[in-house]
């Protein structure tokens, strides 16, 4: 896996990363810091992109388990460390998962396998973070 960052110049701390499968998003510092505030700062991304890491593998399980998932949020509050590094100490996660049929046992079994074996990004941060996690299960009925 590459990926490659250019800072876009000396008027403020934007970056532009690319990813090595072409893919880009943009960066800023926060204003504090000499930045404009234009884009997510980097350590939001390191959340955002784990969220997206954990969602994708709890959706993923449940399809493959054949089950009826129609949607899948998770939110994010995460504390940092107050001295550099500032590390992520502690990281919540709360799934919304909606589908029809589904059984509590079997999101739980998704969000618990994407914690401890699938989702690499939540892993990582647990060696710095308590990671804790909750859901909440919507019915949606039979209707697609």
């Amino acid at each position: 896996m590459k990926a490659r960052v250019k800072w876009l110049g000396s008027e403020g701390m934007s970056f532009l990363g690319e990813s090595g499968s072409g893919h880009v998003a943009m960066m800023d510092g926060a204003p504090e810091a000499g930045g404009r505030d234009l884009a997510p700062r980097p350590m939001e991304l390191v959340l955002m992109g784990t969220g997206g890491c954990t969602c994708f593998d709890v959706v993923l399980i449940l399809k493959r388990s054949r089950a009826d998932v129609r949607d899948c949020v998770v939110e994010i509050e995460a504390e940092r460390a107050e001295t550099d590094p500032k590390v992520f100490t502690r990281i919540h996660m709360h799934f919304t998962v909606s589908g029809s049929g589904l059984r509590t046992e079997q999101v739980k079994r998704a969000i618990d396998l994407s914690a401890t074996k699938y989702c690499s990004a939540s892993i990582m941060l647990a060696k710095t973070a308590t990671i804790t996690h909750d859901f909440t299960l919507v019915d949606v009925g039979g209707a697609a």
